[in-house]
C-alpha cells in the first residue's frame, strides 16, 4: 500500500514536471517569436512617446538633422525643412504621423531577443532618401497650392523629394480646427501616398502603351478631329478642332477625339486588362506604408465613357506615389524598381537595417517602352518647352482632371528623365489649378533644376 502511494505521488510529481517544462518551452517559443512585437507595441513607453516612435534620430540623405526623436521632439533648424518634412516625421500630439518609422522601431531602438532593448539610449539613427534641400526647394514651387510634388531614383528606388501641401510648422501648429478660410483643408492627409486623384490626361499614357501592344499598325494609322467625336446623343469633346493627326501628333496635342477613335479601337476589355497588367490602380506597399488604390471600372460602361475612361475622366482615379513609379518603369525598358524612403538605420554603431532596391517583373515590352520614352519626349520638345529643363532629357505627359462642380480642374504633370546621369521619375498633382502644363511645369522646372545640382555634386 505504501509503495502504491509512493507511485502515485512520484507519477503526479512527474506529471507537474511535464507540465512545468511544457509550459516553459511554450513560453520560449512565444517569446522568441513574439517579443520583438510585445516590445516594440504602440503602447510600449520604451519605443513611444505618445502615438509617434519617440526614440532615435532622423537625417536626410547627407547626414542633415530632420528630427531627434529622443526627450520632446526636436525637429531641423529651419522653418521650411519641418514644414516639408511634417508628413513623413508626424508632429508631436499624432495629428499627423510619421507613415513609415513605426517599420523600423526595432532596428531604432536595438532589440534582440536576448539582451532587449540594448540602446534605450536613444542611439538610433535612421537615414532617409529624402534630401532636405529638395524638400524645401518643392515646398517653395507649390506654394499656396493644395497637392503634391515628388520625384525619385528609378534605378534606384529612393525617393529624393515627396512634400505635400497644405503643411504647418510643428514648432508653431496653427489653429487648424478654427481655420474658416479653407487654407488647411485636408493637411492631415500625406496626398502622396493617401490620396487619388482624377489624372486626366496623363492617363493617356497607358492607353498609348496599350495601344502599342494590341494595334499592330496604330504607328501608320491618323486621325480625323473636328472637335466631336460622336456617340449617338454624346460625344468626345476636345477644346478645338486638332485636324489630322498621326499617332505621335495625336499624343503631342492630347486630342480626346483621336484618343475615342484609339480606345473604340482597343474596346474596354482589352484596355482593362492592360490596366491591371500596368499596375497603375493597385495601392503599393513599401517601409510599412501601404498607398491608396486607384480606380479604373467600365464595367457596365456605355461606349463614350468607356473612350472617356481611356482619356483620364469617367472613374478613373490614380494614386501620385503609384503612377509616379509607373513613369519609372517605361524609363526602365518595362521593368519597375520599388521606391522607399528608409535608406539605412545604424545602432550603436552598428547598420540594423539597409534598404536595397527590388525590381518588379517586366510588365510591359522594352520596345514599347522605347516607343513610350520617344513620344514623351516629343511631348515635351513639341508643348512644353524643352528650355524648361536645361540640361535633361525630359519626357513627359500633361493632364487636366476635370472634377466637375465649381472647382477648377485639377492640374497633372508626370514622366522621366531619360538620363543615366539623372535617373530621375516624378509626379505633380495640384489641385483646384486649372491646366497641367502651365500650372506644373514651372513647379517641376524648379524642382528638376534641384535635382541636377544634387547628382552633379555627387
Amino acid at each position: 500500500m505504501r509503495l502504491n502511494r509512493i507511485a502515485s505521488r512520484s507519477i503526479a510529481i512527474l506529471l507537474l514536471v511535464i507540465i512545468l517544462l511544457g509550459g516553459m518551452g511554450f513560453f520560449l517559443i512565444e517569446y522568441f517569436l513574439n517579443a520583438g512585437d510585445w516590445v516594440m507595441h504602440e503602447g510600449s513607453p520604451h519605443v513611444y512617446s505618445g502615438p509617434n516612435i519617440g526614440t532615435g534620430i532622423v537625417t536626410d540623405r547627407d547626414g542633415i538633422l530632420l528630427l531627434d526623436m529622443n526627450g520632446n521632439r526636436t525637429y531641423a533648424v529651419t522653418q521650411a525643412l519641418r514644414e516639408s518634412t511634417l508628413h513623413w516625421l508626424g508632429d508631436r500630439y499624432g495629428y499627423i504621423s510619421a507613415p513609415a518609422l513605426p517599420s523600423y522601431a526595432k532596428e531604432m531602438a536595438g532589440y534582440h531577443s536576448l539582451t532587449g532593448l540594448y540602446s534605450y539610449s536613444g542611439a538610433g539613427q535612421a537615414t532617409l532618401t529624402l534630401s532636405a534641400r529638395l524638400q524645401m526647394v518643392a515646398l517653395e514651387a507649390l506654394g499656396d497650392y493644395k497637392g503634391t510634388v515628388a520625384v525619385y531614383n528609378y534605378k534606384t528606388g529612393e525617393i529624393l523629394c515627396a512634400v505635400s501641401t497644405p503643411t504647418y510648422d510643428p514648432d508653431n501648429v496653427p489653429d487648424i480646427e478654427g481655420d474658416t478660410s479653407g487654407i488647411y483643408e485636408g493637411v492631415y492627409m500625406n496626398r502622396f501616398i493617401q490620396s487619388v486623384y482624377i489624372p486626366g490626361s496623363i492617363f493617356k499614357i497607358v492607353t498609348t502603351a496599350a495601344a502599342l501592344e494590341e494595334i499592330p499598325d496604330i504607328q501608320e494609322q491618323t486621325f480625323t478631329c473636328t472637335g466631336t467625336y460622336s456617340y449617338g446623343t454624346d460625344a468626345v469633346t476636345c477644346e478645338r478642332s486638332h485636324g489630322t493627326l498621326d499617332f505621335k501628333s495625336a499624343m503631342a496635342q492630347s486630342c480626346n477625339c483621336a484618343y475615342a477613335q484609339i480606345v473604340d479601337q482597343l474596346g474596354a476589355e482589352t484596355l482593362r486588362q492592360y490596366v491591371e497588367r500596368y499596375q497603375v490602380t493597385q495601392a503599393l506597399s513599401f517601409d510599412g506604408i501601404t498607398t491608396a488604390a486607384g480606380n479604373f471600372d467600365v464595367n457596365d460602361a456605355a461606349a463614350v465613357q468607356v473612350a472617356w475612361s481611356g482619356i483620364g475622366q469617367h472613374k478613373d482615379q490614380i494614386n501620385p506615389c503609384r503612377f509616379m513609379t509607373f513613369m519609372g518603369t517605361i524609363a526602365n525598358g518595362g521593368v519597375g524598381v520599388e521606391p522607399y524612403l528608409v535608406s539605412k538605420i545604424t545602432c550603436d554603431g552598428s547598420v540594423t537595417y539597409s534598404a536595397q532596391a527590388v525590381r518588379t517583373e517586366q510588365i510591359m515590352p522594352e520596345s514599347v517602352a522605347q516607343e513610350l520614352q520617344a513620344m514623351m519626349r516629343n511631348n515635351v520638345l513639341e508643348k512644353y518647352g524643352e528650355e524648361n529643363f536645361p540640361g535633361l532629357t525630359v519626357c513627359a505627359k500633361s493632364g487636366t482632371g476635370q472634377v466637375g462642380g465649381d472647382q477648377k480642374s485639377n492640374a497633372m504633370f508626370a514622366g522621366f528623365v531619360d538620363d543615366e546621369a539623372y535617373p530621375l521619375a516624378f509626379i505633380v498633382a495640384v489641385e483646384d489649378a486649372g491646366y497641367g502644363r502651365h500650372v506644373c511645369v514651372p513647379i517641376l522646372s524648379k524642382v528638376l533644376a534641384e535635382c541636377k545640382v544634387l547628382f552633379d555634386a555627387a
